[in-house]
């Protein structure tokens, strides 16, 4: 790739978004940012603590805001949260600053790879995580659908082999 395009990486949580982000970052040679990582930077505290004390709302407002950030940026790699795409704003920034993979993966999956994850505020209720996580990809499937470039099954391949496939992608276009 010539000029480094932005590359955002959006999908449900336990896609591997962040984890497919680093391969790619060092496969590239290009600047990695999570953006959940930064809201924890910036604010001091826990994805967790923050839904906590300010709610969804007032985490998805500091989402928007570091998302703008982030992505005003050139050249960079950027994982988004599950829940980013529910924001018709961030929907708009993301497609038109970069290009927009959709890592999509099964619920099964998802479950194997979130169980014993305790940083997920939206998985730690006392309903079935099964029924939130079929719930979530049914209000997001469509919104990671309507923005993405290119959507890259993840089930089945390591995070080295989706960031290889991805790297090809992008040399064709």
């Amino acid at each position: 790739m010539a000029e480094k395009r932005n590359i955002f990486l959006i999908g449900p949580m336990g896609a591997g978004k962040s984890t497919i982000g680093r391969q790619l970052s060092q496969q590239l040679n290009m600047e990695f940012f999570d953006s959940d990582q930064e809201i924890e930077k910036r604010t001091g505290a826990t994805i967790s603590w923050v839904f906590d004390v300010e709610g969804e709302n007032g985490f998805r407002e500091r989402e928007i805001k570091v998302i703008n950030e982030i992505t005003q940026k050139q050249g960079i790699i950027l994982a988004t949260g599950g829940g980013s795409v529910k924001s018709k704003k961030n929907r708009n920034i993301l497609s038109a600053r970069g290009i927009v993979i959709y890592l999509e993966t099964t619920i099964e999956k998802q479950l194997a790879r979130t169980k014993r994850d305790q940083k997920r505020p939206l998985l730690q209720t006392n309903i079935s995580n099964k029924i939130i996580l079929e719930n979530l990809a049914q209000e997001r499937n469509p919104l990671y659908e309507e923005i993405a470039d290119f959507k890259i099954h993840t089930d089945t391949h390591s995070a080295k082999s989706v960031a290889y496939n991805i790297i090809r992608l992008l040399e064709k276009m």
